[in-house]
């Protein structure tokens, strides 16, 4: 009987759901962060977007130095192939399609590559910021006495005292005094080593 009892005893402790003692979760108190404003406003941030206007300015000026002779160039051979009235053209108009067309390749590869570059560069300023801005959100909302931060453009609604742009710019403005417009240059993926027997 006592073995029963005990049985007993010790499946109610194993099917009596346990009481976590789990604290109860405080109050949200939310604060908020214009993002566009701060990225827009921020002393580094301004810098940054000059540099990288510059640099697409010199990609379309590059892409427009580029275009201008080949265009003049495809129409004069256009012409001459017009004017053979599909006869086989002779080897030096082919020899000038083909040059023609090694310079449009040429041409649209550099203008690829710094295409590439531009978005790296556009990347890595991101980045940057981001870096900083992690730290930053915790100190304001710290300071703030605040335990949720979300972005302006996510809310329907919000009151003016609950807006923390202005600290998360200035301490942004504090952190990052300025910012690499360029990205580093990437690592060669490595070549695999054939592997011996």
């Amino acid at each position: 009987m006592k073995t029963i009892a005990l049985a007993a005893a010790f499946a109610a402790t194993i099917l009596t759901p346990t009481v976590a003692s789990a604290q109860a979760i405080p109050g949200a108190v939310v604060a908020v962060v214009d993002l566009e404003k701060v990225t827009g406003q921020c002393t580094a941030c301004k810098t940054a977007t000059a540099a990288l206007q510059g640099q697409v300015n010199a990609l379309k000026a590059r892409e427009q130095a580029l275009a201008a002779p080949l265009q003049t160039e495809g129409k004069a051979i256009q012409a001459s192939i017009d004017a053979l009235k599909g006869a086989e053209p002779d080897a030096a108009l082919q020899a000038r399609v083909k040059a023609f067309q090694t310079k449009q390749q040429t041409g649209a590869q550099e203008l690829q590559r710094q295409q590439v570059q531009i978005q790296r560069n556009q990347a890595y300023i991101s980045q940057q910021i981001q870096t900083k801005l992690g730290p930053i959100y915790q100190q304001v909302m710290q300071r703030r006495g605040a335990n949720v931060m979300v972005e302006v453009g996510n809310t329907l609604a919000t009151g003016a005292a609950l807006d923390v742009s202005n600290d998360v710019l200035a301490a942004l403005n504090a952190a990052l005094p300025s910012v690499s417009t360029t990205a580093p240059a990437q690592a060669a993926p490595a070549q695999q080593q054939p592997q011996g027997r």
